[in-house]
Formats: C-alpha cells, structure tokens, sequence
C-alpha cells in the first residue's frame, strides 16, 4: 500500500497492525530488539538510497544583501529607469543592466514569485536564511547548515562557508548559523578574498610542527581526556571530539588548504571575476564546492549595500549590478565550459534577496522595501 508517510512517521504510528507484527515476533524466533535493529539498518539503507538518487552535491548562495530592486533587474517593468533587453532563450527579457548574464539565460530560471513575510531587513534576512520567521522561542537553523549535515563532509572540506564576513551587526550573522541541529554545522566564517594579505592562518600548521608531532599530541590528549572523562561524565565532550577531528582533517590535508588558495587561479581568470570583493567571492566560493564544500555563501555586497531608497538608477548602473554581471556570467561561462556539464554529480546556484521593491513613484528616485512579490535566479550544472 502506497503512503506518503516517511519510516519514522509510521513507526511512530502505533496501530493495532503493528503490535500486531511486533507481538508475532516470537513466532518467528525474532527479538524485539534484533527487530528494532533491523529497522534501523533499513532507514539508514534508506537515507543512503535517497543520498544516491539526488545530483545536487553543493550549492553556492549568491547573497544580494539589502534587496535589488527585481524590476530593475530579473523582472523588468515599464516603471523601470532600464530598458528591457533579449536573452539567448526566445521570450525571455532582463534589464540592460545585465548583459554578460543575458548571454547564458538557458543555464537559468527566473523565477517571479519570490516574496517574503517581513519587511525590516533583520527579520527579513532571518526569514531568507532560515524559511522561518523569527521566533524568541526558537533558533532555527540556516539553509546551509541543513544541507551540511544531511550531505556531511566532503573531501575533509569544511561543508558549509559563509565569505566575506557580513559587515554589521553580529545577530545577522547569526541566522546563518546552524540553531538547533547543532554548532558543527556553523558555517566557517572567512575574510574579504579579494584583500591582498587574504589568508586561511587556521588551516596552516607553524614551521616548527609536524604531522607526526601532531599524531604524538593528539594521543597523549586521549590518554589525558580519558582519565578525566573516567571522573566527570558531560555531554559536551562528544561535541568536543568532534570539533577536534574535524579541524585535524582539515589541517593535515593538503588539498583543504589548496581549496582555499585563490592565488592558484590563473591571472585571467581572477580579472575575468572582477578584482573586487564580489568577484573573488564567487571565485573562492567556485573553488570550495569543486574541492568538496556542501554550501557556500558568497556575500561580496557589503552591509544593505542594494537598500536602494535613493538614486536608485545611478547606483544600480555605476555601482552595484555591473560586478554582479561580470561575476555571475564568468561563473555561468566557466563553470559550463569546463567540461563540467557532462559529470555525474553537480551543483546548484541561486542569487537571494531578503525584501522586495516598490516601483518608483513620482518624485521619489528611490524603491521602498516591501513583502510584495520579487524575483530571483536559480541555475544547476552537472559538474
């Protein structure tokens, strides 16, 4: 019989159906408990199937922060300052503003009816990173940390990273964050890549350390962290054992800290992104997801740099949209020409917002934030 019911809502089902085939179970020489293990490898049969059966390995947040007016850009309207333009798919229109992007419309989808329940840029990010509205009650888990600890780590690569750090108060960061599923899944929190001293100093061992010195630390710690666990019981070691594992494998694997080295990128190719923060931002985020990363973040806006409330048009056009075209098409363009659409995994981007715009109206040269109805892109490439 068919049911939408997922194994642990109908275990939790108690009908008189199963004790029924619980209470039958000695008949067939089965125990509860060899039952209840055997259920157990079955859902984690599951979980891996389902692992299996989905492309999708990494996904890069391209985060707008402050809200771009979507009729300037993805959804253009005749209110607009810009003019609509065609793309390389028959029907679809984008604003002059976006011309490198126009050209790889069929990597994308636009999509209309993004809109939100909240309409100060606090509460509205919150609602943005987590799909939650704010709650005293609750601390919900961003986006990222779900997808890093239902995918797990990948290649010793931290699965989930947030770059550059967000340039306002630390409660925004704060919904990025991993809430209640637990504080392993924080996203790792990087500098501006595109500063000249940008470095990862926490993935690189001192000269006087080796790997084996490392080895020969780490279990005299055991020994020492065993008699003393032998006394006092608590739940934070087990988190304690996994942070220490996790930052050993990134710290002793070579390609971790070569993931991060954007200097490795050919000169061509950082100019082709723009040497600016949103240009290395969404080259470094290219960089992680192809070494192993679940979900990368790259804010390379800085704090509501898009809050467009004034000279709407001359910001849009000097300033904000004309790094995110030759960023985002640069992506789109090598991403795809690499070869990397004929693999068998991939990845999925998606530019986000977390309010929308009013149209401008007489008199004012700016767009309000509101709830209303926005737009965004979304793409995936087989990588």
């Amino acid at each position: 019989m068919k049911t939408d019911k997922c194994r642990h809502c109908l275990e939790l089902d108690f009908g008189r159906r199963y004790f029924l085939k619980v209470g039958s179970l000695g008949m067939l020489g089965i125990s509860l408990r060899q039952f209840l293990k055997i259920e157990s490898v079955l859902a984690a049969a599951d979980i891996v199937a389902a692992q299996k059966k989905g492309k999708a390995q990494a996904c890069i947040l391209v985060w707008l922060e402050g809200g771009p007016s979507h009729v300037d850009t993805w959804d253009p309207k005749p209110e607009s300052g810009f003019r609509p333009i065609s793309t390389n798919v028959a029907g679809i229109q984008v604003s002059e503003l976006l011309p490198r992007v126009a050209k790889h419309m069929e990597k994308l989808a636009v999509i209309r009816s993004v809109r939100t329940e909240e309409t100060n840029h606090p509460q509205a990010i919150h609602y943005a990173a987590t799909g939650h509205r704010p709650s005293p009650a609750m601390r919900f888990p961003s986006l990222g940390s779900i997808i890093a600890k239902e995918m797990g780590m990948r290649n010793n690569v931290p699965p989930h990273v947030f770059e550059p750090e967000l340039q306002r108060e630390p409660q925004i960061l704060g919904y990025f964050k991993s809430g209640f599923v637990g504080s392993e899944y924080d996203p790792m929190v990087l500098e501006d890549p595109s500063a000249k001293d940008f470095d990862v100093p926490d993935l690189i061992l001192p000269k006087s350390i080796t790997a084996e010195r490392i080895s020969e630390r780490r279990a005299f710690l055991q020994e020492v962290d065993e008699i003393y666990r032998q006394k006092v019981e608590s739940a934070e070691h087990a988190s304690v054992d996994i942070f220490t594992e996790q930052a050993l494998k990134m710290v002793l694997a070579p390609s971790v800290k070569e993931a991060f080295d954007i200097s490795k990128e050919p000169e061509k190719v950082r100019d082709a992104y723009g040497r600016n923060r949103v240009g290395q931002s969404l080259l470094l985020a290219r960089r992680l997801v192809e070494s192993g990363s679940r979900f990368v973040t790259a804010a390379g806006y800085k704090s509501q740099e898009w809050d467009t409330h004034g000279d709407n048009d001359k910001r849009l056009r000097d300033e904000l949209v004309p790094p995110f075209d030759q960023a985002f098409s640069t992506l789109l363009e090598i991403w795809s020409s690499g070869g990397c659409w004929s693999r068998q995994s991939s990845s999925q981007w998606a530019n986000s917002v977390e309010v929308s715009r009013t149209p401008i109206t007489a008199g004012i040269t700016g767009h309000s934030a509101g709830p209303w109805c926005s737009a965004a892109a979304a793409s995936g490439v087989v990588r």
